[in-house]
Parts: structure tokens; sequence; C-alpha cells
């Protein structure tokens, strides 16, 4: 059996949870999340905690038991605390601003860059305008938004410029020596 898929999710306060046929609702503080069960996957509510159980020992169904706990578990703590995923912008005038629903960005083209948020992914620009910090209740939007703001300008291989992860090191090539 599944080491993970065994582990119950503790529900906190605050977060209500619906078992409709296939269906799992979540709705908490942060937003509110749906996401339909697989076959041959179960979810029981028992004592405050989330139970996922599987029909057989099929590989497949193994593996979806376990996938099937992890996502629940990031929906439950998504809506009750919420995720968030920091981008440092490196290299001379290079930053971000938020406009509404959508970021604008000076990345060293000709003209400016808009990306425009998606519902439930909100932005927040430090004073210097180089680190982006992006919050959401929804963990697989929320790095997938961050990965498309990342392939705006990925970071050059020389001097490091362009958008990052926050804490993420790039090993810079060396370059050109000169004659000798």
């Amino acid at each position: 059996m599944s080491r993970i898929g065994r582990k119950p999710i503790g529900v906190p306060q605050g977060v209500s949870i619906k078992l409709e046929g296939r269906g799992v609702n979540v709705k908490g503080p942060k937003g509110e999340l749906s996401w339909e069960v697989p076959f041959r996957i179960s979810v029981k509510e028992s004592d405050g905690n989330l139970l996922v159980e599987r029909e057989d020992d099929n590989r497949q169904t193994r593996a979806l038991h376990g996938l099937s706990r992890s996502l629940l578990a990031n929906m439950v703590s998504g809506v009750s605390q919420g995720f968030t995923r920091a981008l440092e912008i490196t290299g001379v005038g290079y930053r971000a601003q938020v406009q509404g629903g959508k970021i604008v960005f000076a990345l060293g083209y000709s003209h400016p860059v808009e990306y425009v948020l998606p519902a439930g992914i909100n932005a927040e620009v430090d004073k210097k305008q180089t680190a982006l910090t992006l919050r959401g209740a929804d963990k697989q939007k929320l790095g997938q938004v961050a990965a498309d703001i990342k392939c705006l300008r990925w970071p050059d291989a020389y001097k490091g410029k362009g958008i990052r992860y926050a804490g993420e090191y790039i090993k810079l090539k060396a370059g050109k020596t000169g004659k000798k």
C-alpha cells in the first residue's frame, strides 16, 4: 500500500469539504478549489480527516493513490494557508510593475512585455521592482504561472540576466578570454 496514500489529510477549521460523486470541492478563506477523483480511487471523510482509498493493487491504481492524496492535501493547504512563489529579476534596466490584473515587464526588448494574470493568482513587486511574489490557492496553477513568467526572459548563461526563481543558482559560462 502506498505510504503517502495511506496518510490521513487533516482538515483545519474554516475549511469545508463537499464530496459529490467523483467530485471534491474544498472551500476555505483563501478560495475554493474543485477536483475530480480518478476511477478506482475513493475519498471518505471521517473524524475531521480525509482518507484516500483504492479498489485494487493494480500498478496504475497504486500510482494514482499517492497522487490523489498529494493533490487533495495541496488543495486543503492552499485554501487554508495559500502558496507563494518568489521570482527575481536580474539585469540593468530589467523591472516589473503590477497594473491591475497584469504585470508589465521591461526585459531589454524594444517593447514592454505584458503578462495577464489568471483568476486566483495575485502578484506583488518590491520597491526596487526586481523581486516578484506570486500568491494563490492552487499550487499547480501558481507553478505554471511562475514558469510562464520565467520563460519571458530565461536567465542568460554568460551574465545571468533574466528572470529566475528566488534562490536559484545559475552556473555562468566563462566566455572569451582574449588573445595570448
